[in-house]
């Protein structure tokens, strides 16, 4: 059993759900603090968007329990929808409504109150930025407003709690930042943020990260510990032809991991002295010009990459 602690907003023991013989979420144990930014992480099927519709109250556990809010996620899951926002990775608006009118539906589905409803939507516009954009049909928006839209949505009724799966796939970058400004702004206000993301650079945002793979959480810490505790050593290698790059390294002694990382080549290795003096000639023989290769810290994608492969993978399909 996980200790009890009166600053968990979110306190999960031994979660875990079943699909016709499928363990999706095995055994799942973690605590989320009041106030932080919880980032959690993981491949296609790992399991993540399960557990986070068994917290919000809309799937029931097969086995294991725990609280949201203080609210069982066994027996008070109605409690819990009223006491937290949640934002699905599939937009959730109504693209055939003004802003305005998502606005108005969605304050009286929460439960906004009447004398409320008039600042609040005044507030969500104002985030947005949709405040000259408020008879505009929700569709016509450029998917980064569409975002925020929805992330206003899902706070209306300002829950203590918010649920975010995958807000920003398919934002572009500059939309994906003031988004995550939009976080802060809560959080900084005493929201606490339960996110999902397949965005590394996103998770350098969270103050602690939870993976999981195969339904199992296989790692929860702070970004720099999960760096730090990266067992083997990182090479980032420059070349004239990063995918023939890889493809020459992969499986030669001494290297565990290949990947492309922008235009560089990132390289896991078990010895970075050796690997550092063989790896240029053996580029060089293959016809790779080697620009630079050098030992690095390693990112959190090395990190979560090399977690992965540990566990025996991602799922495939």
């Amino acid at each position: 059993m996980l200790p009890s602690s009166a600053n968990a907003a979110v306190r999960v023991d031994r979660l875990t759900k079943v699909f016709n013989g499928f363990t999706a979420v095995d055994a799942v144990s973690f605590e989320v603090r009041r106030g932080e930014i919880f980032g959690f992480l993981g491949p296609n099927g790992a399991g993540k968007t399960t557990t986070i519709k068994m917290l919000a109250g809309l799937l029931l556990p097969t086995s294991g329990g725990g609280t949201v809010s203080g609210f069982d996620i066994l027996t008070q899951t109605e409690a819990i929808k009223r006491r937290v926002g949640y934002m699905s990775q599939s937009f959730s608006l109504y693209g055939d409504l003004t802003v305005e009118e998502n606005i108005t539906f969605f304050s009286g589905l929460n439960g906004v109150p009447a004398a409320r409803r008039a600042e609040r939507r005044e507030w969500v516009l104002e985030m947005a930025g949709l405040t000259e954009r408020h008879r505009r049909l929700t569709r016509e928006l450029p998917l980064g407003w569409k975002q925020r839209l929805a992330l206003g949505c899902a706070v209306l009724h300002e829950p203590p709690l918010l649920f975010l799966d995958e807000p920003t796939s398919g934002v572009d970058p500059l939309s994906r930042r003031k988004f995550w400004d939009l976080i802060y702004t809560l959080t900084d206000e005493g929201i606490t943020a339960f996110v999902s993301t397949h965005y590394m650079e996103e998770a350098e945002y969270c103050h602690r990260l939870a993976l999981m793979n195969r339904g199992k959480l296989i790692a929860l810490d702070t970004p720099a510990a999960l760096r730090a505790g990266m067992r083997e050593p990182i090479l980032e290698v420059r070349t004239d032809n990063g995918p023939q790059t890889v493809e020459a390294l992969r499986g030669q002694p001494d290297i565990v991991e290949t990947a492309m990382f922008g235009r560089a080549v990132h390289l896991a290795v078990s010895d970075s002295r050796r690997a550092l003096a063989t790896i240029p000639a053996l580029l060089e023989s293959r016809g790779v010009t080697v620009q630079s290769i050098e030992e690095i810290a390693p990112s959190l994608e090395d990190v979560f990459v090399s977690l992965i492969r540990a566990e025996g993978g991602a799922v495939i399909g």
